[in-house]
């Protein structure tokens, strides 16, 4: 069974292209460009997922990021965080060193818009490009190839990559200049703690007092208090079900770097930091690797 979902691709001149990290969003995202026609070159620091990327889909596996880089018009990339991205992209073996002037850098990790203006300079005085392109969707929408992309850097670079882009984009959008992709991604970071929050506690209420809480659900979610959270975890947070989805760790990643953000550009986020806290709580109770929607257990 494949691990990314048929879709219809808009029909686009084939590429050589390069992804480099193969984790739960880089895999299908690098599958959904395999299956839409590109030439998929793979680079994962554990070797074995990029032979598994590379029995599933072709291609082919090389084994740093500047072999994997080579001849491709554009690299794409999703890592860690600032310091993964670092060590794919600068050094001897980085993917700077392998790519051919012109060629474009795009970031899907979630990083510091720090981290992507220097890279943004260093790929500049190097003859290349780089845009930060985080993405919001979490792993059903890179499985789906329908993810939400939002950019930070040069136009005309932005619009010679967004056709290849969008073999695992529902929507691949500029924000502005370098950074206003990550600072994107950081206010759909803000949302999602609150709303999480929220629904944890009418949950948790709801609960308390007796209710059909299926039910209620269904009825809420015809209304104002309609959300993607709703929608998609409200029914698993009932039933006690975190197994899945995006990560406590991950998210108290993302929230750090808004958080740092925060104190740098003045602005106040109370609840934001707050709910910090409270997934620092989830992950004291075990639920590092559990879904964002395991907020919920604090208050039960």
């Amino acid at each position: 069974m494949s691990s990314i979902a048929t879709r219809t691709y808009e029909p686009v001149a084939p590429k050589k292209v390069a992804f480099l990290g193969l984790g739960v969003m880089g895999y299908p995202m690098a599958g959904h460009l395999a299956r839409a026609g590109h030439a998929v070159t793979v680079y994962n620091r554990t070797a074995a997922k990029g032979e598994a990327w590379t029995a599933e889909f072709g291609g082919s596996a090389k084994a740093t990021p500047r072999e994997a880089v080579m001849g491709a018009d554009t690299v794409f990339c999703c890592v860690g965080n600032d310091e993964d991205l670092r060590s794919v992209t600068l050094g001897p073996d980085g993917a700077f060193a392998g790519m051919h002037e012109g060629a474009v850098f795009v970031d899907h990790t979630t990083a510091s818009a720090d981290v992507a203006r220097e890279l943004y300079g260093t790929a500049k005085a190097m003859g290349l490009a780089f845009i930060d392109a985080p993405v919001s969707g979490g792993q059903a929408g890179a499985q789906n190839g329908l993810l939400t992309v939002m950019c930070g850097g040069d136009e005309p670079v932005f619009e010679a990559v967004r056709p290849v882009a969008m073999a695992f984009s529902r929507a691949f959008t500029l924000m502005g200049a370098s950074g206003a992709g990550q600072l994107t991604k950081m206010v759909n970071q803000i949302c999602i703690a609150g709303l999480v929050q929220g629904l944890s506690e009418a949950i948790a209420f709801g609960q308390k007092a007796g209710l059909d809480m299926p039910l209620v659900l269904d009825v809420i979610g015809k209304g104002a208090a309609q959300s993607w959270q709703l929608d998609n975890r409200g029914k698993t947070m009932v039933q006690d079900r975190f197994d899945f989805g995006f990560a406590v760790d991950w998210m108290r990643k993302d929230l750090g770097l808004v958080l740092e953000e925060a104190r740098r550009n003045g602005a106040r986020l109370p609840v934001t930091a707050l709910v910090d806290q409270f997934y620092a709580d989830v992950q004291a109770m075990g639920g590092s690797r559990q879904d964002t929607s395991s907020l919920i257990r604090r208050l039960r």
